[in-house]
């Protein structure tokens, strides 16, 4: 199993279509969030449960995939910890905010995987490097822009989570890149365990956070299982895409979450963008199209 992942890789299709069902997924997880949330479920409570059903499904089957940690143990350490942050941020985030300027935020990803690609991988910033980190931050700035004369920053705090998840998965990113010793399995392990270990001391410092429970519904629980069986897959697919995609195209293949979210957004939600939100979007998603050919461009 974890060879056959690893290292076959007969079709050049597969990995896209991974990554794609990764983005489908990710784009409607907010919804089974909101509506658990609604039916009192915190968004740390959440996703240290659906996550935490996650690492003990995959451990009896990917734990001995742990050996190839060895020799790699900060590197995986930190891919769980930015993991971790990514996957509790955008929780609350998509729980709180508007779905769609939370995911333009965290699709400033691209202007993050050009930094920790030149600090970690030491790839150089080559022309289309500083057009993709021009378009992401006009396109910031104009979704952002206050016209009371603030400064465009995020408007909330689900939005600052947003913008955080985006910059810590880029991070993951990078750096799954760079721990090509380390198995799709173990890095799945790690993904799950940095939700559980993040959300942890948080939910411990709230009092009586896990008083609530034993009084659960059935379909709470049955939710809660759903989204977790929905996060094993999620992680698998983005690992397997991301071992034979690089992490600039790879974000541009995930924008397809995007699309996703956009269209579930307005018929689950009723929200949609305003004028200068679209023109920020328009430059955003510009910049990730931009950023799958800076591996191409920065060789030449």
């Amino acid at each position: 199993m974890q060879h056959t992942l690893q290292h076959s890789n007969k079709s050049p299709v597969l990995p896209i279509f991974a990554l794609l069902a990764s983005a489908t997924l990710w784009g409607l997880i907010w919804y089974p969030y909101r509506l658990l949330s609604e039916a009192g479920v915190s968004g740390l409570m959440s996703s240290f449960i659906t996550y935490g059903l996650a690492l003990l499904i995959g451990v009896p089957f990917y734990f001995k995939a742990l050996r190839t940690v060895s020799g790699s143990v900060w590197l995986w350490l930190a891919i769980v910890l930015s993991s971790g942050w990514t996957n509790i941020a955008y929780v609350l985030a998509v729980i709180d905010g508007e779905i769609m300027r939370v995911m333009l935020l965290f699709y400033l990803a691209p202007l993050w995987t050009i930094v920790f690609s030149r600090l970690i991988l030491g790839e150089r910033l080559g022309r289309v490097g500083y057009l993709v980190m021009l378009l992401s931050l006009c396109g910031a700035v104009v979704m952002l822009w206050q016209p009371d004369g603030r400064l465009p920053l995020p408007a909330s705090r689900a939005e600052w989570f947003g913008m955080s998840a985006g910059m810590c998965f880029a991070l993951t990113n990078v750096l799954s890149r760079r721990a090509q010793a380390i198995s799709i399995e173990a890095k799945s392990l790690g993904v799950w365990l940095g939700a559980v270990i993040v959300s942890l001391p948080l939910l411990l410092a709230q009092s009586h956070a896990f008083s609530v429970l034993a009084g659960w519904s059935g379909m709470v629980w049955g939710g809660l299982v759903l989204v977790a069986l929905a996060m094993v897959g999620v992680t698998l697919c983005i690992q397997y895409g991301l071992i034979h995609i690089a992490a600039n195209r790879a974000i541009v293949i995930l924008l397809f979450e995007l699309i996703v979210a956009a269209i579930s957004a307005y018929l689950l939600a009723g929200e949609s963008l305003q004028g200068k939100e679209w023109l920020g979007a328009a430059m955003i998603i510009a910049a990730s199209l931009f950023s799958g050919h800076l591996e191409h461009k920065d060789k030449a």
